[in-house]
């Protein structure tokens, strides 16, 4: 079972925290050149970034499952569901804009540069595979699944007298990008040897190592490496740290699972 990429945090103690206004760590938007990916995309060298003038007071994520019924002529009761697959992960936050400050045109231009991630890159543009910047969410040791930006809704709420925009509260949405197995690329694979996971509704150990190692029967190495008991009962919000991919051998079919 593949399971859903949500935001993936730092072990408990391995960052130093926030602990007053003065060390207040800005999110920000991370836009990533797209590389051919099995099934998709994957974030190549960094284009640059968006960061938040101020924090989002939420981050909603949203994971779907697409199922089919079909009626049968007659009967009081829906036919049985058919699982056709999953649904790729959204994210969707606001960003709010003041300029008031300065009375600049920054607003204007920051709301520009939103809109300018619906459109090709310019190392893309005018291939036959033109596309987007791949976009990470990033806030300290948070970070989502790469995606695309697939609407920004720009409100302006203030105005200058010359009607300069000053105040602007954009909502941006966010799809996963689908970009063939985890655990694939070298590259990633030594990341994960310091990341950790947040785990959310619907996943599970097996599922985890599958993304991660390409293999979900080596969900025991990190059930060990967690010192986890009970892997069937492992609770969605649970951070789980991942082994270096050096460390999870490969598990004996010799006496079950």
């Amino acid at each position: 079972m593949s399971g859903a990429v949500a935001l993936s945090a730092p072990a408990s103690g391995s960052s130093k925290r926030a602990t007053s206004a003065d060390q207040i760590v800005h999110a920000e938007l991370e836009m990533y050149e797209p590389t051919k990916a099995p099934g998709g995309a994957k974030p190549g060298a960094k284009l640059g970034s968006i960061p938040f003038q101020f924090n989002p007071r939420e981050v909603t994520i949203t994971k779907a499952a697409k199922w089919e019924s079909k009626p049968t002529k007659g009967a009081a009761k829906a036919g049985a569901a058919e699982f056709m697959g999953a649904q790729p992960c959204t994210l969707s936050l606001e960003m709010f804009l003041d300029g008031t400050a300065k009375h600049d045109d920054s607003v204007a231009k920051g709301v520009d540069r939103l809109m300018s991630c619906c459109v090709p890159t310019s190392a893309t543009t005018g291939t036959p595979k033109a596309m987007p910047p791949l976009i990470v969410f990033k806030w300290g040791g948070l970070t989502s699944f790469p995606g695309f930006i697939t609407k920004v809704t720009a409100k302006f709420t203030l105005f200058a007298a010359d009607g300069g925009p000053l105040r602007a509260v954009c909502t941006v949405e966010i799809e996963e990008m689908p970009g063939g197995k985890g655990g694939q690329n070298p590259t990633s694979r030594a990341a994960s040897a310091r990341r950790t996971h947040m785990l959310v509704a619907g996943e599970s150990l097996a599922s985890l190592a599958h993304r991660e190692y390409g293999d979900p029967a080596r969900w025991r190495a990190i059930a060990d490496f967690n010192d986890i008991d009970d892997p069937m009962r492992v609770p969605s919000g649970t951070v789980i740290r991942m082994p270096a991919v050096d460390d999870v051998a490969a598990p004996s079919r010799v006496g079950g699972r």
